[in-house]
């Protein structure tokens, strides 16, 4: 049984940051990641461009050199990969966290589907990007709905169902109908979501506007058939013709793993975790939190470039309880 002075679970680009943040300071450490490196960043669509500029997204101090204006996906998963490997970091890929147990002597034992670890220090880094918002609508489990989007080829010429008008939503549909689908969208609200991208926004409204992309706002979908999907608009039911639905609702962070952990969160619709700001440690002492897990399910306050900063945070008060 390995033991380190912290293990930081989630590879994704707060994770790396609090890995360097605790090399830098002669910690020794461990990384544990479910799947890939930066796993979340992965499961982005492939011609996905990022809000944010490179050098909000570097971290560990390492330039992130982009050919565009705003890195796209591909660009960010070669810098990540690039940091990783010139730190050399200790990371273990596809090794799910399944149990932490606190010992007598407050370590933590960690017991993962490949190997058991003891850490006097636990960092949360897990993101929100894994487990989808479902729609609780009967049919949502055919294999035609589908929670991530990927590539737009895949639909050319079908009938697509976008659910959703935030950045993900509308990315999604303007690309599948660039590539030749029908594109209808429902929408909860009365309009496009206030997040949406600037430079992205004219062009949704002007497809909707003109009706290459059809849009359905105040509406919900009620049911999903094999060749249909059944939606309540404004002006009533209806029953469209349909081949998949991109059900792109939003995500939350794994809250299993913060309840199993007995992290505090708030009884609220937000379920935010209890933590301290100046040193993202939760309730249970030696617990910590970095990235936009924090957030619960407000995922739209913290992105990379304003959460990395909680590695250092979190390192320096490791270094202080270590001193005590």
């Amino acid at each position: 049984m390995s033991r380190y002075d912290v293990l930081i679970i989630g590879a994704g680009p707060i994770g790396l940051a609090a890995g360097i943040a605790a090399q830098k300071a002669n910690l020794s450490y461990i990384i544990v990641e479910k799947g890939c490196l930066v796993n979340s960043l992965y499961n982005y669509p492939v011609n996905m461009t990022f809000f944010s500029t490179a050098e909000r997204l570097e971290i560990g101090g390492v330039p992130f050199m982009s050919i565009n204006p705003k890195p796209r996906r591909a660009e960010a998963l070669e810098y990540y990969r690039r940091v990783a490997k010139d730190f050399n970091l200790n990371i273990k890929l596809f090794e799910k966290v399944e149990n932490i147990q606190r010992s007598e002597n407050d370590s933590f034992n960690t017991t993962t589907s490949k190997a058991n670890y003891v850490s006097d220090f636990i960092i949360v880094a897990t993101g929100f990007y894994d487990i989808p918002q479902l729609l609780h609508v009967p049919g949502e489990e055919l294999p035609k709905v589908r929670h991530y989007y990927d590539d737009p080829h895949y639909y050319a010429f079908q009938k697509v169902m976008v659910v959703g008008a935030s950045n993900s939503s509308v990315d999604a549909a303007l690309e599948t109908w660039r590539k030749g689908a029908d594109v209808t969208m429902v929408v909860r609200k009365d309009t496009i979501g206030k997040n949406v991208k600037y430079w992205v926004r004219p062009d949704i409204e002007n497809r909707i506007k003109e009706g290459s992309i059809k849009a359905y706002f105040n509406s919900n979908i009620t049911a999903i058939h094999t060749h249909s999907v059944d939606i309540q608009t404004s002006d009533g039911k209806l029953s469209l013709d349909n081949d998949y639905v991109l059900a792109l609702t939003g995500y939350q962070p794994d809250f299993k793993l913060l309840e199993n952990l007995n992290i505090t969160i708030s009884a609220d619709e937000k379920h935010i975790p209890v933590y301290n700001q100046d040193t993202m440690e939760t309730n249970q002492e030696g617990i910590y939190l970095a990235g936009v897990v924090c957030g619960g399910f407000d995922t739209h306050k913290l992105f990379i470039e304003n959460s990395r900063e909680h590695a250092e945070k979190i390192i320096n008060d490791i270094i202080i309880k270590k001193k005590v």
